[in-house]
Formats: structure tokens, C-alpha cells, sequence
């Protein structure tokens, strides 16, 4: 279900009818992917995004803060940071406990998994 509501995530990105950010967390990320076409796959969706996050002070400090507050691991907590940097509405994520951790957060955005975005979109 998630790799479906995935796909009209992206068909909305291409249509534009949503703008999608790439950080430079996926960067590192998918340099470390062992497998060269996921890596590619990855890449070609990255053309998608539209707003591009490079590493900056205020994330890190953002970062770290979201650690002491909710426990986040460093990854997540960049992650979210460079959400919250570029004032996303949504932050989306398949990772359950991520999403439980980010709501101890006061953050200006909605933290989602795909299909309940997807829903609410639909319903919306």
C-alpha cells in the first residue's frame, strides 16, 4: 500500500500539483544504497523534487535539538530539521515510530505516512 500511495505522491510532483524537497540527508543515503538500480531509480525520482536542502548551522542546531526533546536518532533528527528549515506543510515517512517521536515535537507541519496522506488528500 505504501509504494502505491508512493507513486501518486510522485504523479502529483510531476503534475504539480505538489512540490517535493531533496536534502542532502538522501544524498548520503542513497550513495550508501549497495544496490545500482534502486540507487538509479532513487536518482531519477530526485529530478522531481523541486526545492533542494544543503547543509546549513540552523539544521544542525535544529537537529540536535530535536534529539534532546524527542529522542530522535541523529538521522531522523537531520531529516526532519531540514523539513522544518524549509518550512515544509508535510513531512512523510513509512517509519511509525518516527512519526510517534516527531508529534512530542511543536512543529509547524503535518508528520504523515504516505497512505494516510494519500487518504486524506482524497478526502480533502
Amino acid at each position: 500500500m505504501e509504494a502505491i500511495a508512493c507513486e501518486e505522491i510522485f504523479a502529483q510532483a510531476e503534475n504539480g500539483t505538489i512540490e517535493l524537497a531533496w536534502s542532502f540527508m538522501h544524498d548520503d543515503e542513497t550513495r550508501l544504497c549497495p544496490f545500482p538500480e534502486r540507487k538509479d531509480a532513487i536518482l531519477g525520482l530526485a529530478a522531481l523534487c523541486k526545492v533542494r536542502i544543503g547543509p546549513h548551522e540552523e539544521i544542525r542546531e535544529l537537529a540536535r535539538s530535536f534529539q534532546q526533546e524527542a529522542g530522535l536518532s541523529a538521522k531522523d533528527a537531520l531529516h526532519l530539521a531540514c523539513a522544518s528549515y524549509v518550512h515544509a506543510e508535510v513531512f512523510l515517512t513509512c517509519d511509525d515510530d518516527l512519526i510517534k517521536q516527531a508529534g512530542r515535537l511543536r512543529l509547524n507541519m503535518e508528520i504523515a505516512n504516505p497512505i494516510d496522506y494519500v487518504r486524506g488528500e482524497m478526502i480533502g
